[in-house]
């Protein structure tokens, strides 16, 4: 498959990255006697892959800016492109030897996401989409799927968990949808839950407290595979809010209707 300048660069990014995170994914096996050795080990990979990354599209792209889980914002001249930037999404999978991490690289160009790789380095699996030409998966076009009733369906969801999120607000969101759906499934990282929204494999997937490195390439994904993202009132204000609800036309608009009456409950 031919693809764009753009994405042949953010492409070569992530496998460079990427070379090094599963040496060192498969380095963790022998650093789990450890308490402290694989949390560190795993935070050093992680700025690794985060400094690759930004030095290979720097290079390709002088002058972008750059937002990155581990470094921040770092401007450059081009004040209209952003590099938004997760090195590895899924760090506590990675760091327990679970095989459901990604890179994600989006951009964003006044203000829009023009183009979003996620890329699972342990299976192989590289899931990019540009503006306007589609979604694909390791060259294969990818929908979302067609289902049109919730209780059809298996949706993602994120578990807030000790020190981080509204676990009250998450359990009543999640009895609700428990009572609606065919399935509810929490992989751990939210990049990759999108793109499996876009690859038909998931019908829907909502979570809340996100940053926008872990969605922006994402919901691209999704909206080149024919889904619908939003925020979870359904809105635009997805970096905003940190809220995210996605899926087709159908189970979109169901999922926020649980949540708006999970959430009034």
């Amino acid at each position: 498959m031919h693809h764009s300048a753009l994405l042949n660069v953010m492409i070569a990014a992530a496998r460079k990255a990427a070379r090094a995170l599963k040496r060192d994914f498969g380095e963790l096996e022998k650093l789990q006697v450890s308490l402290k050795g694989p949390a560190n080990f795993v935070t050093a990979a992680d700025k690794r892959a985060e400094e690759t990354l930004f030095a290979e599209l720097s290079k390709a792209r002088p002058g972008y800016c750059f937002l990155g889980e581990e470094g921040g914002r770092r401007d450059g001249a081009d004040k209209s492109h952003t590099w938004i930037v997760d090195p590895l999404d899924g760090t506590t999978n990675f760091l327990h030897g679970i095989p459901q991490f990604a890179i994600s690289i989006a951009l964003e160009r006044e203000g829009a996401i023009v183009a979003g790789l996620v890329y699972n380095p342990a299976i192989e699996e590289l899931f990019i989409a540009e503006k306007g030409k589609g979604a694909f998966l390791n060259d294969q076009r990818i929908r979302v799927a067609g289902r049109k009733r919730l209780a059809d369906s298996v949706i993602a969801c994120g578990l807030p968990h000790i020190g981080r999120g509204d676990l009250v607000l998450a359990r009543k969101e999640i009895g609700a949808m428990q009572e609606q759906v065919a399935g509810l499934r929490r992989f751990g990282a939210a990049a990759l839950d999108l793109a499996w929204v876009a690859a038909g494999r998931l019908d829907g997937y909502w979570e809340r407290d996100l940053k926008p490195w872990d969605m922006a390439a994402g919901m691209i994904l999704v909206r080149e595979a024919g889904g619908f993202v939003s925020d979870i009132a359904g809105g635009e204000e997805v970096f905003a809010t940190g809220h995210v609800v996605a899926g087709n036309d159908v189970i979109h608009k169901e999922l926020l209707q649980v949540l708006k009456q999970a959430d009034k409950a």
